[in-house]
């Protein structure tokens, strides 16, 4: 994610790393991925993830649209991958803060 990221920003790059006890999950196979982001006044969006690289790293992410971060204040993030196995794993929430503009 970007250092600083302010309101109305479009294109930020939401990047996720999946991992299951410290270990990063081998997403190449994928089936699904999904980024849901809560807003500030709890709205919750669901957007679909992309491959960040061939997916053996465990990252995907989202870029950002008009509307995704309409207004300043903190903002959680979480993952979610089904794979082809059947598995399904969610990461864990973190946050990070959308900054007003003048």
């Amino acid at each position: 994610m970007a250092c600083n990221i302010h309101a109305e920003d479009v294109g930020t790059k939401l990047l996720i790393t999946v991992t299951d006890c410290g270990t990063v999950v081998d997403i190449s196979t994928a089936t699904s991925l999904s980024i849901f982001i809560r807003k500030p006044d709890s709205t919750v969006l669901s957007r679909i993830g992309v491959l960040e690289s061939d997916g053996t790293d465990g990252k995907m992410y989202y870029a950002t649209v008009a509307g995704d971060l309409d207004v300043a204040g903190s903002y959680k993030i979480q993952g979610k991958v089904g794979l082809s196995s059947g598995a399904v794993h969610s990461t864990s929430l973190s946050t990070f803060r959308v900054e007003c503009n003048l």
